[in-house]
């Protein structure tokens, strides 16, 4: 399943990619604010993910202090498959498994038992974030841990 890429950017996610690209050097895919969360959430080219980060997470940390709000970098995929497994890294993705109903999709993704919990997160954050990316690049309404 391939992604979808003609979402809408308000001014603020915009003037908060710019400042990304300043400050990482790597020009972000997309910005989504979430305020439920208290999180931005910039997607960048996998392999450009290490310096996005910086090095022991300076980056982000710096980002986050500018912001006033949680920063997290989330890898791109090109396809489902990729995109849920760097979305729930490090946690090791086993298979996913995507079940289409009639005006509902879910997506089952089976993790390693002992990686139950970093997939899931705090609170359930990491699903929550996964639902968000994952109903904007893809129309999925639900994400399950296996």
């Amino acid at each position: 399943m391939k992604p979808q890429i003609n979402v809408k950017l308000t001014m603020e996610e915009m003037r908060y990619m710019s400042l990304f690209q300043d400050i990482t050097g790597v020009t972000p895919k997309d910005c989504i604010i979430n305020e439920e969360l208290g999180t931005v959430f910039f997607v960048v080219e996998s392999d450009k993910l290490g310096q996005a980060i910086g090095r022991k997470g300076i980056n982000v940390k710096y980002l986050s202090k500018l912001i006033g709000k949680d920063v997290e970098i989330v890898g791109w995929g090109n396809n489902l498959e990729d995109f849920v497994k760097n979305i729930f890294m490090p946690a090791r993705v086993q298979r996913i498994q995507l079940v289409e109903g009639r005006d509902k999709k879910i997506v089952y993704v089976y993790v390693d038992p002992r990686d139950k919990g970093i997939a899931i997160g705090k609170n359930g954050r990491n699903v929550a974030k996964a639902r968000l990316l994952l109903n904007r690049y893809f129309m999925i309404d639900s994400v399950v841990i296996v």
